[in-house]
């Protein structure tokens, strides 16, 4: 399992979810953590480990996969109204 990293600007974004869509947005993050290059997200401009996904319905990431250190970071984080 990959831990998740969040940048400062992400982790801003993470705190202005709401309390009751922090839990399912958790348990998304959860999914991307297991299976980085899956749970539906995609590669940004053709670089495999520069990815989109859609978080359980409640926000946009962009992030980078480190498979040599097993770290996730989020990049971008842009809550879904």
């Amino acid at each position: 399992m990959f831990r998740i990293a969040y940048t400062d600007e992400a982790l801003a974004e993470r705190r202005t979810i709401p309390a009751e869509r922090r839990k399912p947005f958790e348990e998304g993050m959860r999914e991307i953590g297991r299976f980085p290059y899956d749970s539906g997200s995609s590669a940004v401009k053709g670089n495999r480990d520069r990815r989109e996904a859609t978080v359980s319905g409640l926000a946009v990431i962009r992030y980078e996969v480190s498979p040599s250190v097993l770290i996730v970071t989020v990049l971008r984080l842009v809550p879904l109204p």
